[in-house]
């Protein structure tokens, strides 16, 4: 039995992100590959949608220089022959701050000779938000803020 795109995939990136080695992480991307990362672009640039090998291997640039992987872990995964889904919890540090930043993601993949043509990764942005800006987002107070114009018939 031969190891699930998965596992490569994973590794691969987490030195890409650590290390800056991109060279193993390219060789397991698709040159067409189609990328998206959801969640707040305004605050973190690099996430969004990209297209392209040449794209995939920049947004990484971009999250190494910001970011330092500590530790994850998977809370469930489920694999099919080409294709993989996975709930997880990430321990990072960014480097600007050395502030300490816990995430937690969905990631859906999907492989075809063994890299990667598709990935989809869902953040909790909420969370993210709050430990970004370093306070609690006051939810209530932001609610009346959205409906004051609607208040006013606008």
């Amino acid at each position: 039995m031969t190891e699930h795109s998965l596992w490569r995939f994973s590794r691969a990136l987490h030195r890409a992100l650590n290390e800056r080695q991109l060279e193993d992480f390219a060789a397991l991307i698709d040159d067409d590959v189609d990328w998206a990362i959801y969640g707040p672009i305004d605050m973190f640039p690099f996430l969004g949608a990209r297209r392209g090998k040449a794209e995939v291997l920049e947004v990484c640039a971009q999250i190494s220089n910001n970011v330092r992987v500590h530790r994850f872990e998977r809370e469930s995964i489920m694999l099919g022959v080409d294709s993989a889904a996975s709930m997880m919890r990430y321990s990072l540090t960014a480097l600007d701050s050395n502030k300490p930043i816990s995430l937690r993601l969905a990631l859906f993949a999907q492989f075809k000779d063994q890299r990667l043509t598709n990935m989809r990764i869902l953040l909790d942005t909420f969370d993210l938000v709050e430990q970004a800006l370093g306070n609690p987002i006051d939810l209530p107070r932001l609610a009346r803020m959205k409906m004051a114009p609607l208040a006013q018939g606008h």
